[in-house]
């Protein structure tokens, strides 16, 4: 202890007064740093799961962030005040240069998932809950961290999806969802009565309570979309809720199938072909058709 303190160099009010001012720069910055963390956190404006999970998400940017900032500064301080007691930080500084560019090399992919992570969150490009589509990967997402999106695709499994590798995302359930659903009838019936019919089923699906408040704007009847020999399709067009198309799009096949029946109209006719065998050869029986 001895041999320590006396390679100490003798401490000065002058010393003791920027050590003194390096601390309290530092704690300064440190409060600075948690006031803009805190500024990125978004409150959640209802006890919906969407809107809890979003405030959860910048929560977790603002902390991760936080804690970084915060070892920056202090290594910063610690690193000014060492030059108070006569350490020479060179050697140590260049050193820790040296291992940071070694990381940096090795964690390349980390580093790219995280950034791309915080710009996805902050961003607010999706959020746990939104249906999305990933390159060929669709599904509900189930998570979010800064390095990695999991999304729950129409079989059931979990699909994990480094950040880095995001470049094109689709979200499906954002503000609205759109749907079309297709009606294929007869060629022969004329298509003033079928869209009647589906004009009648359109109008009960929107003036029913318990489906109109998931419709934001139809179901409209868009027209002709497709005829040909055996059929003719009618297509129609509905904007809903967030998330909610098919299902309002399986209510109103039921209810169109349900109003054809009652004004017996047809739906695409099925035509018969049958199959008859080549002549034969001269001098060659047909054998019977087979009951």
């Amino acid at each position: 202890m001895s041999s320590l303190l006396s390679h100490l160099p003798d401490f000065s009010a002058a010393n003791f007064l920027r050590l003194a001012v390096i601390f309290i720069v530092a704690l300064l910055l440190n409060r600075l740093l948690r006031v803009v963390t805190d500024l990125l956190i978004k409150p959640a404006g209802s006890e919906s799961r969407a809107a809890k999970a979003r405030e959860q998400q910048t929560r977790t940017v603002a902390g991760v962030l936080y804690s970084a900032g915060s070892k920056i500064v202090w290594v910063v301080a610690l690193l000014t005040a060492a030059d108070e007691f006569g350490i020479n930080v060179l050697p140590a500084a260049a050193l820790a240069g040296l291992a940071s560019l070694a990381l940096g090399f090795g964690a390349q992919n980390l580093v790219r998932d995280i950034i791309t992570g915080f710009y996805i969150i902050f961003e607010d490009q999706y959020g746990v809950g939104d249906t999305i589509q990933i390159g060929e990967t669709l599904g509900r997402v189930e998570h979010i961290t800064l390095r990695r999106t999991v999304v729950r695709d129409p079989r059931g499994a979990l699909v994990t999806i480094s950040n880095g590798d995001i470049r094109t995302v689709a979200n499906l359930s954002r503000d609205w969802s759109q749907t079309f659903v297709d009606v294929a009838i007869s060629p022969e019936l004329p298509q003033e009565r079928a869209i009647q019919a589906l004009d009648a089923a359109a109008a009960e699906l929107r003036n029913d309570p318990a489906w109109s408040q998931a419709l934001v704007d139809g179901p409209r009847i868009l027209g002709l979309q497709n005829f040909d020999q055996t059929s003719s399709t009618l297509r129609l067009q509905v904007r809903t809720s967030p998330s909610r198309q098919d299902d309002v799009a399986r209510e109103l096949r039921r209810r169109i199938q349900l109003e054809f029946q009652r004004r017996a109209i047809p739906l695409s006719g099925v035509q018969r072909v049958e199959y008859r065998s080549a002549p034969a050869l001269q001098g060659e029986e047909v054998p019977p058709p087979k009951p």
